[in-house]
């Protein structure tokens, strides 16, 4: 468990489950004991002093609440051990929110819906920077964002995302672009991957092409990787167990 000063603690089997498990209800004006602490002062009270480390170790209680889950015998049953997950969670409060937004990592990942890193990392709301396309490839638009998450939000981490079973790079490999927007989607994909490689090996090929392209076309991007100030990791997720590995 990440543990953060000056952050307001929400349980979030109290706040998933405290109105039944046949639906999701807020939480009225008594507050759980575990979340009285004093509110942040400000977007960036809940920053971890590592934030690489911090998505492994978000990573690690998803997987194995994801694990469980799989292997529960009810809806309810999955649906609670799921919900446990916020145990002990920093979370910024929307009245802190207003005054701006100082996520401490940067994710470009599929838009595949299976991939939510807020989710997969155990995240709250406003600690991620989160790019999503088909195929996380690194277009313009997701350099540009990477960008602005540098520049205005100073995010010290970024982090490229492939995926088990990725459609787009599926797509890709057997050249099968049904519209002239879908095949201008694939051919970065097509650029990045060898025929000989399996499906996972291309995903994986794929990812790390692309986090080369942050630095090969940003300027922006390549020198706040030589000052030290943003370090770019890529990870691959398998849905089957929940797990993200950097490769």
């Amino acid at each position: 468990m990440i543990r953060r000063r000056n952050g307001l603690r929400l349980d979030r089997r109290t706040f998933l489950l405290g109105a039944g498990l046949s639906g999701i209800g807020l939480l009225g004006p008594g507050r759980p004991a575990s979340a009285q602490a004093a509110a942040p002062a400000s977007p960036r009270s809940c920053r971890p002093a590592d934030p690489l480390q911090a998505l492994r170790d978000g990573n690690a209680r998803f997987a194995a609440a994801w694990q469980q889950a799989d292997q529960a015998r009810s809806a309810d049953a999955r649906a609670q051990r799921m919900a446990a997950l916020w145990s002990g969670h920093c979370f910024v409060p929307a009245s802190v929110l207003t005054q701006g937004q100082a996520p401490w990592a940067t994710v470009l990942t599929c838009a595949d819906s299976r991939v939510a890193p807020e989710w997969i990392f155990d995240a709250a709301p406003a600690d991620l920077f989160v790019i999503r396309s088909a195929g996380n490839t690194a277009f313009a638009a997701a350099i540009a964002s990477v960008e602005f998450s540098v520049l205005e939000l100073a995010t010290p981490l970024v982090m490229v995302m492939g995926h088990s079973g990725c459609g787009a790079v599926t797509a890709a490999r057997s050249g099968d672009a049904a519209t002239p927007l879908l095949k201008e989607l694939l051919t970065p994909i097509g650029a990045a991957i060898r025929p000989d490689q399996d499906l996972e090996a291309a995903i994986q090929a794929n990812a790390r092409e692309a986090a080369k392209q942050l630095t090969a076309r940003s300027t922006v991007i390549e020198a706040a990787v030589n000052n030290g100030n943003l370090r770019i990791v890529v990870g691959y997720f398998d849905i089957g167990s929940g797990t993200v590995t950097l490769v």
